[in-house]
């Protein structure tokens, strides 16, 4: 090729989509908005979600809640780590967006990469280890075995943070599906592309579809009928202000959602197990073990 050719090349710009049911829909709506950078520069036009690309998600969600919920920890894991190894090989676009977005020089983003992927990862090892640390059996003053055993809560709604744009994401993302439960993010407000990229991973890798759902556009504006959602079961307010946070938490007592309140976290310090089980409820089961004599009992 020669260097006028190359000169007149014109660069090809990527169409960013909502991810809804393992496709990638714009907003029923039609609209877009501007993405800017820290300095102000134009990056893209992001997909300006609506209150029925939300009830969408959710249709979507509650869907794929019965396979991903009923397959087996094990799997799920497997699942997941094949997502933290497309993040691996597409590591170099997510250090450009991840810098774009806040503004970090390239080193700093990748390491934020770095770190996101080994979030993701971490989590992913959790699948099929939650179960013994927050279950098992219970002691009881009769003839019965009386086990607990943690289960998904349903379908979740998450306020993805603000400011961290991707290892934030991650961080409230990972432990929700990871569990068994499945999702609706909204993205930041602000700094969308790394989650819409992020659901172009979830898309080539094994995740099934609905499991994850990624809108983005006006916060407020898209987490307003996902609290208020009958089939909503949870909401993550991970990303939503003080008064933000009020309104959607009122709004979510009206079906008795679970509720994580926002509050400070540093997302680059290593995560405990809350957000695997803020997500759980807990299965207890009583069974007879007969009749009990001085050697203990007949099984």
């Amino acid at each position: 090729m020669s260097e006028k050719s190359e000169q007149q090349r014109l660069s090809v710009f990527k169409t960013y989509k909502l991810y809804v049911g393992g496709k990638f829909p714009r907003s029923e709506s039609g609209r877009v908005y501007e993405v800017s950078d820290s300095k102000g520069k134009w990056l893209a036009n992001a997909p300006l979600s609506s209150r029925k690309d939300a009830r969408d998600a959710v249709v979507a969600a509650r869907k794929a809640f019965g396979g991903w919920s009923g397959a087996t920890a094990y799997n799920r894991g497997q699942v997941l780590y094949r997502v933290a190894e497309m993040l691996e090989g597409r590591r170099d676009q997510f250090t450009r967006e991840v810098a774009d977005a806040e503004g970090l020089s390239k080193s700093k983003a990748a390491a934020v990469v770095d770190a996101t992927i080994d979030r993701w990862v971490w989590y992913a090892g959790w699948t099929d280890k939650i179960a013994q640390v927050v279950g098992g059996g219970n002691p009881v003053a009769g003839p019965f075995f009386n086990l607990s055993s943690p289960e998904p809560t349903g379908v979740v709604a998450i306020v993805a943070p603000q400011e961290s744009s991707f290892l934030g994401l991650v961080s409230v993302l990972a432990p929700v599906i990871a569990t068994g439960n499945t999702a609706i993010v909204v993205a930041s407000e602000n700094s969308p592309l790394p989650a819409l990229s992020l659901a172009e991973v979830l898309a080539t890798s094994d995740v099934p579809g609905g499991v994850v759902n990624v809108l983005s556009g006006r916060t407020a504006e898209i987490a307003a009928p996902l609290a208020a959602h009958q089939d909503v079961n949870a909401i993550d307010l991970a990303g939503a202000d003080e008064v933000l946070a009020k309104e959607l938490e009122i709004a979510a007592a009206d079906n008795l959602k679970r509720v994580l309140r926002p509050q400070p976290v540093d997302y680059a310090e290593t995560p405990g197990i809350d957000r695997l089980t803020a997500f759980l409820e807990t299965k207890t089961v009583w069974h007879p073990t007969g009749s009990l004599g001085a050697s203990g009992s007949s099984y």
